[in-house]
C-alpha cells in the first residue's frame, strides 16, 4: 500500500523547507487503504499502535536514510507512535493526525484587529485535543514559506515539527502532544524569498527566559485565584477623578537589592508595606514587560504579553497584584506601544518582511530610540497591542497603563528634520493611524474595564488627550502635566533673589490646569541623563536646600492635579538616579533625608484625608488664586475648594529665606483656621516657626473678602490652613 511521493517533497521534509507538511505528515488515504507518514531522524523502528488498547496497527518503513517513515494501517482509529530510539522506547500522539487548532472565528477576529483575548488563542496555550493533552502553538507570520516550533521537547530541531499555515489569515499552528507548561520553545521561520531567519521568540508568549536567555515559555495553565473582589467592586464604581492619587513611580531592579534582583515574593514583603506606610495610593512600575536590554529601564520592549522572567513567574506576578490590592493599593504599569527594539529574536522583520513596523524608515524607525515604530494602520497589529493592553488589565487586574511617549506617536514629524517624514493622506504632520489606534484602545479599556485608567505621557498641546472619544477627544484618563514639571522645576533650581522675575513659572500652569485631567510628574526622567537629583537641584547651602524641597513638595501635594514621585525622591537621594545601584536608604539615618522623608508620608495623609485637596483636582471650581501677584516677595496664596461640606482649604507658599511675619490674606470665612500642615516643621528639619497651631480672622478686608488672616510665614516654606467649622 503506497502513495507516491515526489522526492522533492521528502528532500524539503527532510531539510526543513516544506511549507505544508500536513500534505506529507500524518494519516493520508491511499490505493487500497491508509497510510502514515512520520519523520522522525534518528529512529531505528517505528510501530503505529490504537491509542485505546496499544493494539498494533502496522509498522512504518523508513522509505529514505532522511528519517522518513511510511506505512499501511489497519483501520482509522486514533493511534499512538511507538518509536524506537537507540537507548529508549517512546510512545507519542502523532502531530499530524489531529485536525485544525483554531477555529475561523479565532482567524476572522484576529485578522479585523478585534481579538481581545488573542493570548488564549495565540502563542503557547496548554490545551486538550481530541482528548490529548499537550500544547497548542500559534503565530502570525503571513509571509513566512516555513514555520516550525523547536524548543526542548523537540531538541530545538527545526525539522521535528513544521507548522500548518492558515491561509489566507497567515497564522501558523500546530498542536504538540504531552509538552508541558514551563517548556522553552521559538519559532524556526524561513522568510519571504527562502531567506532563513534568526530563531523568534513568541510575540504572545505570555512567559519568557530571564535574560540574557531569549526563549519564550509555555505558561502554566491555571490562572491566580483572586481575592480582591472587594477591590475591584469598588474600583468599578468610583470616580477617579474625585479621588485622592498620589503615585510612587518604581524601578523594580533598582528600588531595593536583596540578594541579587528583587523578585515579585520580596517585593511583596518589602515594597508593598513600604508603599502602604508611605501612604501612596498607588504604585506605578517602569516596564515590567519582557525587554532584552536591562539598560533600557524596560521602555524597549519585545514580550507585551509576558512579565519579565527577571522577577519570576506570571503567577508570582498575579500574587504581588492581589496582595497590592488588599493593601489598598492600587497599580499602574507603564506599557510601550510606541515602538520595540531591532533585537534580531524579536518582532523587527518577523517573517523576513516588515509585519509589525513600516518598511520605510521615514515612517518606521525611530533614530532618537534605534527602534522600529509599529504600523498602526495595519489591523492585525493595533489588535495585537490593544489585546496587550487588556492582557494586563483583566487577566492581572492591573488598575491603570501609563502609556509612553504618545507624542512620537501622534506626530509624523516627531524629532525629524523637513524631507524625513511622511506626510499623512492630507499632507499634513498629525499621525491619523495612531490616533485611531489610542482611540480605539481608550474606548476598548472603558468598554471592558470598569474603573481602569489609562494615562497618557503627552508632553504637547494636542487638543483633548482626556476628553472622550466621542467628543474628538483621545480618551485617556490622565495625562502628564509635563510642562507644569518643567516650569516649577525651574523656578525651584533659581537662587531665590531671582525667582522674582521668574514668578510666573509657578502661576503659568494654573491658566491651563483644568484643560486636561493632569498628573503631576516628578519622574524618574528628571533625575538621570545629568539632570541630578531632586534634592541636586535646590539652591543655597545644606539648610536652605532641604527648605526649598519641603516648600515645593508642600506646594505640589496642594496643587491642583493628582500627584506621582519617583523613588528616592521622598528621601531626597543626593545622587542622580542610577539603574544598577539601589536607592541609598543609608541615607535615612541622616535626620535631613528622614525629614523628608516623613513630610512625604505626612503629605500623602493630608492630602487623602482632606476632601478640598483631591475632590476637584480637575475642575477649575476648586481652586482659587488669592494671591498670585506678590513678586517682590515671592509668596503664592490659593484656596482648595472640595465639594459638599468640605472645608476650604488656603495654601501660603514663601519662596525666599526670609521669613514674613504679619502678612496678611484675605479669606472666605470668618472664624478659626487650624494650621495643618508646615514644611518648616522641626518634624522635617525645618527651623519649627509658624502660626501656634492656628489663627483667627480679624475683621479688615482683604483680597476682595470682608474678613483676613494675619500670618507668619516661615522661611521657604507651603504651610496649609483649613477653616475650622
Amino acid at each position: 500500500m503506497k502513495a507516491e511521493l515526489a522526492l522533492a517533497e521528502v528532500q524539503a521534509i527532510a531539510e526543513a523547507r516544506h511549507g505544508d507538511p500536513f500534505k506529507v505528515l500524518g494519516p493520508h488515504d491511499a490505493a487500497g487503504g491508509r497510510i502514515v507518514r512520520a519523520f522522525l531522524p534518528g529512529a531505528r523502528a517505528v510501530d503505529v499502535v490504537r491509542r485505546a488498547d496499544g493494539a498494533m496497527l502496522g509498522r512504518l518503513e523508513q522509505v529514505t536514510g532522511q528519517g522518513l517513515f511510511e506505512g499501511g494501517v489497519s483501520d482509522r482509529t486514533p493511534y499512538l507512535l511507538r518509536i524506537s530510539w537507540p537507548e529508549a522506547v517512546q510512545e507519542t500522539e502523532d502531530p499530524y493526525s489531529f485536525g485544525p487548532l483554531l477555529g475561523e472565528i479565532d482567524l476572522h477576529l484576529f485578522n479585523e484587529g478585534r481579538h481581545f483575548r488573542l493570548a488564549d488563542a495565540f502563542g503557547a496555550n496548554a490545551v486538550t485535543l481530541e482528548g490529548v493533552t499537550g500544547v497548542g502553538f500559534a503565530v502570525w507570520a503571513p509571509n513566512a514559506r516555513r514555520v516550525a516550533v523547536i524548543g526542548d521537547f523537540n531538541s530545538w530541531d527545526s525539522r521535528r515539527h513544521p507548522m500548518r499555515l492558515r491561509y489566507p489569515a497567515g497564522v501558523w499552528e500546530l498542536f504538540v502532544p504531552r509538552v508541558s507548561p514551563g517548556t522553552p520553545y521559538k519559532f524556526d521561520i524561513i522568510g519571504a524569498g527562502g531567506i532563513p531567519l534568526p530563531h523568534k521568540a513568541d510575540p504572545v508568549a505570555q512567559q519568557s527566559e530571564a535574560p540574557p536567555r531569549t526563549a519564550s515559555i509555555v505558561r502554566a495553565p491555571r490562572d491566580w485565584a483572586w481575592q480582591d473582589g472587594d477591590w475591584m467592586a469598588e474600583r468599578g464604581r468610583r470616580q477617579a477623578a474625585d479621588q485622592p492619587i498620589a503615585i510612587y513611580e518604581v524601578h523594580l531592579p533598582s528600588w531595593m537589592h536583596a540578594e541579587g534582583l528583587p523578585g515579585w515574593n520580596a517585593a511583596a514583603e518589602r515594597l508593598i508595606p513600604y508603599v502602604h506606610d508611605m501612604g501612596f495610593t498607588h504604585l506605578e512600575l517602569l516596564p515590567i514587560t519582557e525587554h532584552p536590554f536591562g539598560g533600557s529601564w524596560g521602555y524597549q520592549p519585545l514580550g507585551l504579553f509576558s512579565p519579565s522572567g527577571r522577577f519570576g513567574p506570571p503567577l508570582e506576578f498575579a500574587a504581588f497584584v492581589d496582595r497590592l490590592h488588599r493593601a489598598g493599593i492600587g497599580l499602574i504599569l507603564d506599557w510601550v506601544p510606541a515602538h520595540f527594539p531591532t533585537d534580531p529574536h524579536g518582532l523587527a522583520r518577523f517573517d523576513g518582511t516588515a509585519l509589525y513596523e513600516h518598511l520605510d524608515p521615514r515612517e518606521g524607525f525611530h533614530r532618537d530610540w534605534n527602534t522600529y515604530i509599529y504600523n498602526f494602520g495595519r489591523r492585525e497589529v493595533q489588535g495585537f497591542l490593544i489585546a496587550s493592553a487588556l492582557h494586563w488589565l483583566e487577566r492581572f487586574h492591573v488598575d491603570a497603563l501609563r502609556v509612553d511617549a504618545v507624542a512620537s506617536m501622534l506626530y509624523r514629524d516627531y524629532s525629524r528634520n523637513p524631507g524625513e517624514w511622511v506626510p499623512n493622506v492630507f499632507g499634513g504632520r498629525e499621525h491619523l493611524e495612531a490616533v485611531d489606534f489610542l482611540r480605539h484602545l481608550n474606548s476598548v479599556v472603558a468598554e471592558r474595564c470598569a474603573g481602569a485608567v489609562v494615562i497618557a505621557e503627552e508632553s504637547t498641546a494636542w487638543p483633548g488627550v482626556t476628553s472622550p472619544v466621542g467628543d474628538a477627544g483621545l480618551g485617556f484618563g490622565y495625562k502628564w502635566n509635563m510642562g507644569w514639571m518643567h516650569d516649577t522645576l525651574r523656578y525651584m533650581a533659581r537662587d531665590p533673589i531671582h525667582r522674582a522675575y521668574h514668578h510666573d513659572d509657578i502661576t503659568f500652569g494654573l491658566l491651563y490646569a483644568f484643560s486636561e485631567r493632569f498628573v503631576l510628574p516628578l519622574s524618574h526622567d528628571e533625575v538621570v541623563h545629568g539632570k541630578g537629583s531632586l534634592i541636586g537641584k535646590m539652591p543655597g547651602d545644606r539648610w536652605q536646600r532641604f527648605a526649598n524641597l519641603r516648600a515645593y513638595l508642600g506646594f505640589m501635594w496642594t496643587h491642583p492635579g493628582k500627584k506621582l514621585l519617583f523613588m528616592g525622591g521622598e528621601i531626597a537621594q543626593e545622587r542622580e538616579w542610577n539603574h544598577d545601584r539601589e536607592i541609598d536608604w543609608f541615607l535615612l539615618a541622616d535626620p535631613a533625608h528622614a525629614g523628608i522623608q516623613r513630610l512625604v508620608r505626612d503629605l500623602n495623609h493630608l492630602y487623602r484625608r482632606e476632601p478640598a485637596l483631591h475632590q476637584r483636582d480637575c475642575d477649575a471650581e476648586g481652586f482659587r488664586w488669592l494671591i498670585g501677584d506678590d513678586r517682590a516677595n515671592s509668596v503664592f496664596a490659593f484656596l482648595r475648594q472640595g465639594t459638599d461640606h468640605a472645608q476650604p482649604v488656603l495654601v501660603v507658599c514663601n519662596m525666599t529665606p526670609a521669613p514674613r511675619h504679619g502678612y496678611r490674606i484675605g479669606v472666605p470665612r470668618a472664624g478659626g483656621w487650624q494650621e495643618i500642615a508646615n514644611t518648616d516643621s522641626r518634624f522635617y528639619g525645618g527651623s519649627d516657626m509658624g502660626n501656634g497651631g492656628g489663627v483667627g480672622t480679624a475683621p479688615i478686608a482683604a483680597h476682595g473678602e470682608s474678613q483676613s488672616l494675619e500670618l507668619v510665614l516661615p522661611p521657604l516654606s507651603t504651610i496649609v490652613l483649613r477653616a475650622m467649622s
